[in-house]
Protein backbone atom coordinates (compact mmCIF):
# COMPACT_ATOMS: atom_id res chain seq x y z
CA UNK A 1 0.00 0.00 0.00
CA UNK A 2 1.05 3.59 -0.60
CA UNK A 3 1.03 6.43 1.93
CA UNK A 4 -2.31 7.02 3.66
CA UNK A 5 -2.40 10.53 2.16
CA UNK A 6 -2.67 9.02 -1.34
CA UNK A 7 -6.22 8.53 -2.60
CA UNK A 8 -5.61 7.89 -6.33
CA UNK A 9 -2.94 6.75 -8.76
CA UNK A 10 -1.82 7.89 -12.20
CA UNK A 11 0.35 5.53 -14.22
CA UNK A 12 2.33 5.86 -17.43
CA UNK A 13 1.89 3.01 -19.90
CA UNK A 14 4.78 2.38 -22.28
CA UNK A 15 7.95 1.51 -20.37
CA UNK A 16 6.04 1.05 -17.11
CA UNK A 17 3.52 -1.65 -18.01
CA UNK A 18 5.24 -3.10 -21.07
CA UNK A 19 8.11 -2.66 -23.52
CA UNK A 20 7.37 -3.48 -27.15
CA UNK A 21 4.82 -6.28 -26.97
CA UNK A 22 5.99 -7.80 -23.68
CA UNK A 23 4.49 -6.96 -20.27
CA UNK A 24 7.08 -6.06 -17.63
CA UNK A 25 7.39 -8.89 -15.15
CA UNK A 26 4.86 -8.47 -12.35
CA UNK A 27 3.12 -5.51 -13.98
CA UNK A 28 -0.22 -7.28 -14.61
CA UNK A 29 -0.41 -8.34 -10.96
CA UNK A 30 0.66 -4.88 -9.75
CA UNK A 31 -2.11 -3.19 -11.75
CA UNK A 32 -4.66 -5.63 -10.36
CA UNK A 33 -3.46 -4.92 -6.82
CA UNK A 34 -3.50 -1.12 -7.27
CA UNK A 35 -7.02 -1.22 -8.71
CA UNK A 36 -8.25 -3.09 -5.62
CA UNK A 37 -7.27 -0.12 -3.44
CA UNK A 38 -7.32 3.05 -5.56
CA UNK A 39 -9.04 4.73 -8.48
CA UNK A 40 -6.47 4.80 -11.26
CA UNK A 41 -5.93 6.44 -14.64
CA UNK A 42 -3.37 5.34 -17.19
CA UNK A 43 -1.78 8.26 -19.01
CA UNK A 44 0.18 8.18 -22.24
CA UNK A 45 1.74 10.75 -24.52
CA UNK A 46 1.61 8.33 -27.44
CA UNK A 47 0.15 9.92 -30.54
CA UNK A 48 0.49 6.83 -32.70
CA UNK A 49 -2.65 5.22 -31.28
CA UNK A 50 -6.09 6.35 -30.15
CA UNK A 51 -7.29 5.53 -26.62
CA UNK A 52 -9.38 2.64 -28.01
CA UNK A 53 -6.28 1.14 -29.66
CA UNK A 54 -4.27 1.60 -26.45
CA UNK A 55 -6.95 -0.21 -24.42
CA UNK A 56 -7.12 -3.03 -26.97
CA UNK A 57 -3.37 -3.58 -26.74
CA UNK A 58 -3.36 -3.53 -22.93
CA UNK A 59 -6.18 -6.04 -22.79
CA UNK A 60 -4.46 -8.29 -25.34
CA UNK A 61 -1.35 -8.25 -23.12
CA UNK A 62 -3.46 -9.40 -20.18
CA UNK A 63 -4.11 -6.15 -18.29
CA UNK A 64 -7.61 -5.72 -16.83
CA UNK A 65 -8.02 -2.08 -17.82
CA UNK A 66 -11.24 -0.39 -18.93
CA UNK A 67 -11.65 2.28 -21.60
CA UNK A 68 -12.61 4.96 -19.06
CA UNK A 69 -9.33 4.40 -17.20
CA UNK A 70 -7.11 5.51 -20.10
CA UNK A 71 -6.40 9.14 -21.00
CA UNK A 72 -4.22 9.86 -24.01
CA UNK A 73 -2.65 13.07 -25.24
CA UNK A 74 -4.73 12.67 -28.42
CA UNK A 75 -7.92 12.80 -26.33
CA UNK A 76 -6.85 16.01 -24.62
CA UNK A 77 -5.77 17.56 -27.94
CA UNK A 78 -9.17 16.90 -29.46
CA UNK A 79 -10.86 18.45 -26.40
CA UNK A 80 -8.64 21.51 -26.82
CA UNK A 81 -9.40 21.95 -30.53
CA UNK A 82 -13.13 21.45 -29.95
CA UNK A 83 -13.08 24.14 -27.26
CA UNK A 84 -11.44 26.50 -29.78
CA UNK A 85 -13.80 25.44 -32.62
CA UNK A 86 -10.76 24.86 -34.77
CA UNK A 87 -9.00 22.19 -36.75
CA UNK A 88 -5.29 22.12 -37.55
CA UNK A 89 -2.53 21.24 -39.92
CA UNK A 90 -1.56 17.92 -38.35
CA UNK A 91 1.82 16.19 -38.26
CA UNK A 92 0.67 12.76 -37.11
CA UNK A 93 0.54 9.14 -38.20
CA UNK A 94 -2.25 8.15 -40.59
CA UNK A 95 -4.10 6.35 -37.76
CA UNK A 96 -4.00 9.44 -35.55
CA UNK A 97 -5.10 11.68 -38.42
CA UNK A 98 -8.28 9.62 -38.74
CA UNK A 99 -9.10 10.46 -35.10
CA UNK A 100 -9.56 14.13 -36.12
CA UNK A 101 -11.44 13.43 -39.35
CA UNK A 102 -14.73 14.76 -37.96
CA UNK A 103 -13.30 18.25 -37.38
CA UNK A 104 -12.74 19.29 -40.98
CA UNK A 105 -15.56 21.84 -40.98
CA UNK A 106 -13.68 24.06 -38.51
CA UNK A 107 -11.17 26.75 -39.59
CA UNK A 108 -7.48 25.83 -39.43
CA UNK A 109 -6.01 27.94 -36.62
CA UNK A 110 -3.25 25.62 -35.39
CA UNK A 111 -0.40 23.34 -36.37
CA UNK A 112 -0.50 20.21 -34.18
CA UNK A 113 2.59 18.01 -33.88
CA UNK A 114 2.75 14.49 -32.46
CA UNK A 115 4.83 11.43 -33.30
CA UNK A 116 4.32 11.32 -37.05
CA UNK A 117 6.94 8.60 -37.69
CA UNK A 118 7.41 8.32 -41.48
CA UNK A 119 5.21 11.39 -42.00
CA UNK A 120 8.05 13.54 -40.61
CA UNK A 121 9.29 14.29 -44.13
CA UNK A 122 10.88 17.58 -45.16
CA UNK A 123 7.85 18.33 -47.33
CA UNK A 124 5.40 17.85 -44.44
CA UNK A 125 7.53 19.81 -41.96
CA UNK A 126 7.94 22.65 -44.44
CA UNK A 127 4.19 22.69 -45.18
CA UNK A 128 3.57 23.00 -41.43
CA UNK A 129 6.13 25.83 -41.22
CA UNK A 130 4.34 27.73 -43.98
CA UNK A 131 1.01 27.41 -42.15
CA UNK A 132 2.69 28.79 -39.02
CA UNK A 133 4.20 31.57 -41.07
CA UNK A 134 0.69 32.48 -42.22
CA UNK A 135 -0.50 33.08 -38.66
CA UNK A 136 -1.36 29.68 -37.19
CA UNK A 137 -0.27 28.78 -33.64
CA UNK A 138 1.98 25.83 -32.83
CA UNK A 139 0.68 23.05 -30.54
CA UNK A 140 2.81 20.13 -29.32
CA UNK A 141 0.86 17.08 -28.23
CA UNK A 142 4.10 15.98 -26.58
CA UNK A 143 7.71 17.17 -26.46
CA UNK A 144 9.44 13.98 -25.33
CA UNK A 145 13.02 13.67 -26.56
CA UNK A 146 13.03 9.90 -27.08
CA UNK A 147 11.15 6.71 -26.26
CA UNK A 148 11.94 3.01 -25.81
CA UNK A 149 11.05 1.43 -29.15
CA UNK A 150 9.78 -2.07 -29.89
CA UNK A 151 13.36 -3.24 -30.63
CA UNK A 152 14.33 -2.25 -27.06
CA UNK A 153 16.42 0.69 -28.30
CA UNK A 154 15.77 4.42 -27.86
CA UNK A 155 14.24 6.31 -30.80
CA UNK A 156 13.76 10.04 -31.44
CA UNK A 157 10.40 11.32 -30.25
CA UNK A 158 8.21 14.21 -31.41
CA UNK A 159 9.96 16.85 -29.29
CA UNK A 160 12.88 16.95 -31.71
CA UNK A 161 10.59 17.98 -34.57
CA UNK A 162 8.61 20.40 -32.40
CA UNK A 163 11.89 22.15 -31.60
CA UNK A 164 12.69 22.45 -35.31
CA UNK A 165 9.35 24.16 -35.99
CA UNK A 166 9.77 26.41 -32.95
CA UNK A 167 13.17 27.51 -34.23
CA UNK A 168 11.98 28.08 -37.80
CA UNK A 169 8.76 29.92 -36.86
CA UNK A 170 10.01 31.83 -33.81
CA UNK A 171 7.08 30.47 -31.80
CA UNK A 172 7.05 28.53 -28.54
CA UNK A 173 4.69 25.56 -28.79
CA UNK A 174 1.72 25.22 -26.46
CA UNK A 175 2.18 21.83 -24.79
CA UNK A 176 -0.96 19.67 -24.44
CA UNK A 177 0.29 16.32 -23.09
CA UNK A 178 2.69 15.43 -20.29
CA UNK A 179 4.38 17.25 -18.60
CA UNK A 180 1.77 20.00 -18.87
CA UNK A 181 0.12 20.84 -15.56
CA UNK A 182 -3.30 20.93 -17.24
CA UNK A 183 -2.98 17.29 -18.35
CA UNK A 184 -2.24 16.09 -14.82
CA UNK A 185 -4.96 18.23 -13.27
CA UNK A 186 -7.51 16.94 -15.79
CA UNK A 187 -6.68 13.35 -14.82
CA UNK A 188 -6.96 14.15 -11.09
CA UNK A 189 -10.28 15.91 -11.62
CA UNK A 190 -11.58 12.87 -13.51
CA UNK A 191 -10.99 10.79 -10.36
CA UNK A 192 -12.38 13.42 -8.00
CA UNK A 193 -9.15 14.03 -6.07
CA UNK A 194 -6.81 16.96 -5.51
CA UNK A 195 -3.31 16.78 -7.03
CA UNK A 196 -1.68 16.42 -3.59
CA UNK A 197 -3.81 13.30 -3.02
CA UNK A 198 -2.48 11.58 -6.14
CA UNK A 199 0.75 9.85 -7.09
CA UNK A 200 2.24 9.37 -10.56
CA UNK A 201 4.20 6.27 -11.60
CA UNK A 202 6.49 6.72 -14.60
CA UNK A 203 9.80 5.99 -16.33
CA UNK A 204 10.43 9.47 -17.75
CA UNK A 205 12.30 11.75 -15.33
CA UNK A 206 11.04 14.89 -17.10
CA UNK A 207 7.59 14.10 -18.46
CA UNK A 208 6.41 11.79 -15.67
CA UNK A 209 8.33 12.74 -12.53
CA UNK A 210 9.20 16.43 -12.84
CA UNK A 211 5.93 17.18 -14.66
CA UNK A 212 3.82 15.51 -11.98
CA UNK A 213 5.69 17.14 -9.12
CA UNK A 214 5.32 20.59 -10.66
CA UNK A 215 1.58 19.91 -10.94
CA UNK A 216 1.43 19.20 -7.20
CA UNK A 217 1.52 15.38 -7.26
CA UNK A 218 3.98 12.95 -5.75
CA UNK A 219 5.89 10.77 -8.19
CA UNK A 220 7.51 7.32 -8.28
CA UNK A 221 10.26 6.60 -10.82
CA UNK A 222 10.56 3.04 -12.12
CA UNK A 223 13.84 1.69 -13.50
CA UNK A 224 12.22 0.19 -16.60
CA UNK A 225 11.44 1.56 -20.06
CA UNK A 226 13.49 4.62 -20.95
CA UNK A 227 15.04 4.98 -17.48
CA UNK A 228 18.78 5.64 -17.37
CA UNK A 229 21.07 6.15 -14.37
CA UNK A 230 21.96 9.51 -15.97
CA UNK A 231 18.38 10.62 -15.21
CA UNK A 232 19.24 10.77 -11.51
CA UNK A 233 21.81 13.51 -12.20
CA UNK A 234 19.34 15.95 -13.78
CA UNK A 235 18.34 17.62 -10.53
CA UNK A 236 14.89 16.00 -10.34
CA UNK A 237 14.32 14.07 -7.09
CA UNK A 238 11.55 11.44 -7.28
CA UNK A 239 9.53 10.82 -4.13
CA UNK A 240 10.48 7.16 -4.50
CA UNK A 241 12.53 5.02 -6.90
CA UNK A 242 11.70 1.35 -7.49
CA UNK A 243 13.05 -1.28 -9.86
CA UNK A 244 9.64 -1.73 -11.52
CA UNK A 245 5.94 -1.27 -10.92
CA UNK A 246 5.95 -4.84 -9.51
CA UNK A 247 7.72 -3.52 -6.39
CA UNK A 248 4.62 -1.54 -5.43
Amino acid sequence: MLSSSIKAVLCDIGGVLYVGDVPIEGAIEAVRHLKEHYPIRFLTNTTQKTSAQVVDKLQELGFKIDANEVLTALDVTKMFLQSKKSTAKFLLTDDALAFFEDMKEYPQKYVVVGDAQDNFSYANLNAAFRVLNSGAELVAIAKNRYFKDADNELSMDAGCFVSALEYASGQEALLIGKPSEAFYHLACKDMGVNPNECIMIGDDIEGDIEGAQKAGLKAILVKTGKFSEKDLKRGVVPDKIVDSIAFL
